[in-house]
C-alpha cells in the first residue's frame, strides 16, 4: 500500500484519519486477528500496527485479498467501529490515490477526497468478496470515482494574465490510470479492460496469473489487452482524452 500524502485539513480523508486515531489509541485499540492470513504475523495486531505493516512490507495479491476479505466482512458484520477501522487501514492508499487524481486541481481536492472515500465505502459494503484481486478492484472503484470529479468539472478557471490569441491545446499528463479511467467512463473500453491494462502494465500482476484466475488463456488476455490499448492510444492521439494532464509515457507504451 502507498504511503500517505499531506492533505488539506478538514477533507473527508483527514476527518477519517482523526476517527481512526481515536479508534486505535491506548488503552484499548481495535485489534485484528492476523493469524488466519498467510504471510502476516501469527498474532493479533492493533489496526494502526497492521496499517504500518502494509505500508512498509510488500505482500502478494493472495495475502492482500485474504486480508481485505476479512476486513470487509468485519465491516459488514461487526458494526461501525470496523467500518472506520477498514477505512483507516486503507487511508494511506486512498490518500495517495486521491492526491494523484487531484494533482494540479487544488480547488477540486476536497471533492475528490469525498468521492474517493464514498466509493471505497460503497465497495466495502457491496463488492463481491470472493472474486480475485479484491484490493485492486476496490482501489479501481475509488479511483474512478475521484477521476469522475475531474472529468465532470467544466468550469476551468482562466488565469488572470491570460494572453490574447490562441492557446496551445491541452494534452494529457499525470498517472496513466487517469487516462484509463477517462477511457472507461467515456465507454471507449470496458472497466474490465481498464483494470487489465492497469494491473499488468502498471501493477505487478502477470497475464498468466490473471488468465488462470479467469479461466482463460494468456494469449486471449493479451489480445484483449492489445485491442483495448489501441483504442486508448487512438483516443489519446485524437485528443479525446485530453485534460489538464500529460502522459507521454502512456501514449508511447500503448502505441508500441
Amino acid at each position: 500500500m502507498a504511503t500517505a500524502q499531506i492533505r488539506t485539513a478538514g477533507t473527508a480523508l483527514t476527518t477519517a484519519e482523526k476517527a481512526f486515531d481515536l479508534l486505535t489509541c491506548e488503552p484499548a485499540p481495535l485489534v485484528f486477528d492476523a493469524r488466519p492470513v498467510p504471510g502476516l504475523p501469527d498474532t493479533t495486531l492493533p489496526l494502526n500496527e497492521l496499517r504500518m505493516l502494509l505500508v512498509y512490507e510488500r505482500f502478494d495479491s493472495d495475502t492482500t485479498d485474504i486480508l481485505w476479505r476479512q476486513l470487509a466482512r468485519h465491516a459488514r458484520e461487526w458494526g461501525p467501529a470496523w467500518v472506520v477501522g477498514a477505512i483507516g487501514v486503507a487511508l494511506p492508499a486512498l490518500t495517495h490515490l486521491a492526491a494523484k487524481v487531484s494533482r494540479g486541481q487544488t480547488r477540486l481536492a476536497e471533492d475528490v477526497d469525498s468521492e474517493v472515500l464514498a466509493a471505497f465505502l460503497q465497495a466495502l459494503r457491496t463488492i463481491d468478496l470472493d472474486a480475485p484481486r479484491l484490493w485492486l478492484r476496490i482501489c479501481w472503484t475509488a479511483w474512478r470515482a475521484g477521476a469522475a470529479v475531474i472529468k465532470g468539472d467544466d468550469g476551468e478557471e482562466l488565469p488572470t494574465d491570460l494572453p490574447t490569441g490562441s492557446r496551445t491545446p491541452r494534452m494529457p499528463y499525470g498517472h496513466p490510470d487517469l487516462l484509463l479511467g477517462r477511457a472507461a467512463a467515456a465507454g471507449l473500453i470496458t472497466d474490465e479492460a481498464a483494470e487489465l491494462i492497469s494491473a499488468t502494465r502498471f501493477g505487478d500482476a502477470l497475464i498468466e496469473q490473471l488468465a488462470a484466475e479467469q479461466g482463460t488463456t494468456a494469449s486471449a488476455l493479451r489480445m484483449r489487452r492489445r485491442r483495448a490499448e489501441r483504442v486508448v492510444a487512438a483516443a489519446v492521439i485524437r485528443g479525446n482524452l485530453s485534460g489538464s494532464y500529460r502522459s507521454t509515457h502512456l501514449t508511447d507504451d500503448l502505441a508500441a
